[in-house]
């Protein structure tokens, strides 16, 4: 007997009514922001689950939790529908030529540091296109968010990424690095300097463990076998730099952020001589296809950060 379950063409308003589900937890929600009423969302469900021939929610009392299953197909799901909307976007990309939204994903403090100045440049370069830009802090979540084809393009920090990685193209970007700001006072010579090992000795004020700045900064303590006076983890950097202007610790931010010169002083961190480096890339999914006007964003913002941030340095090749 044919299994009923089998090479059935999914129906995107269901996996979109599910994935809304989900991500709300009530059905009520869910209906609200499709604009269906309650029972007609339940039909859809309820229908989805007997395509699939397994549960998706289970309920506990006025919430919906997914099961097992029901976490697996959303994964699967949120793909499916992303990959849809990035093939109406490419229709239309190749209906309307060079125009169109450019969707980047960078972390709060790349948008804060290198993007104000940035989007008018590109807005010249390219009149007709939108970037949109989508802020995320973990560097990992890049990855899945360019997987998941809900972004083009991601300005992302490379130390612990493969480059080689078959799955994304990279266009590598000047290389900025680790700073220590702290107040005058806390440093009294005039070195532009401060090892590690030195700097271990102060209490200090980092950033949240999930930024790529603290990964490389943890990974410098550890190489040079100090344990760091941690006073202060924040995923605020003008939280640290007020504290470190006001003489609480030295705030640890990467080059990319300036601080002000009257009130902070910002040192090079280096290990053995050498500065603690953070390496920057362009990456994107080399398994989709890119709209015509995201080819050379890469190259553009490379020249931007170049002339803006004059102290980075060139990119390695890998």
């Amino acid at each position: 007997m044919p299994d009923r379950h089998k090479h059935r063409p999914m129906d995107l308003r269901r996996l979109k009514t599910f994935v809304t589900v989900a991500e709300h937890g009530t059905v009520l929600r869910a209906a609200q922001l499709l604009h269906i009423t309650q029972p007609a969302l339940s039909r859809q469900i309820g229908g989805l689950e007997q395509e699939l021939g397994f549960n998706l929610f289970e309920r506990i009392g006025r919430r919906l939790l997914l099961t097992p299953r029901g976490e697996q197909f959303l994964r699967d799901s949120r793909s499916l529908l992303a990959h849809a909307r990035t093939l109406g976007e490419r229709a239309e990309t190749l209906r309307r030529g060079d125009s169109g939204v450019l969707r980047v994903a960078a972390s709060a403090l790349t948008i804060e540091g290198a993007f104000p100045a940035f989007l008018h440049r590109y807005a010249e370069h390219a009149a007709d296109v939108q970037l949109t830009l989508v802020e995320e802090d973990n560097p990992a979540e890049h990855l899945n968010l360019l997987e998941r084809g809900e972004v083009h393009l991601s300005v992302n920090v490379v130390n612990n990424v493969r480059l080689d990685d078959p799955r994304f193209g990279h266009h590598a970007l000047p290389r900025f690095h680790v700073r220590a700001a702290c107040a005058p006072s806390l440093k009294p010579d005039r070195a532009d300097t401060i090892d590690i090992r030195l700097l271990a000795k102060h209490p200090l004020l980092l950033p949240n463990p999930s930024f790529a700045t603290r990964s490389i900064f943890d990974a410098a303590c550890r190489l040079a076998g100090v344990k760091p006076a941690v006073r202060l983890e924040s995923k605020a950097a003008h939280a640290l730099l007020a504290l470190a202007e006001a003489g609480h610790g030295v705030a640890i931010i990467p080059s990319i952020l300036r601080p002000n010169p009257r009130t902070l002083r910002a040192l090079c961190v280096t290990h053995k001589q050498e500065p603690l480096q953070i390496a920057l890339a362009v990456l994107w999914d080399a398994r989709r296809s890119l709209p015509s006007y995201a080819e050379g964003f890469a190259a553009l913002f490379a020249a931007h950060i170049r002339e803006a941030f004059p102290d980075t340095r060139p990119a390695r090749a890998r």
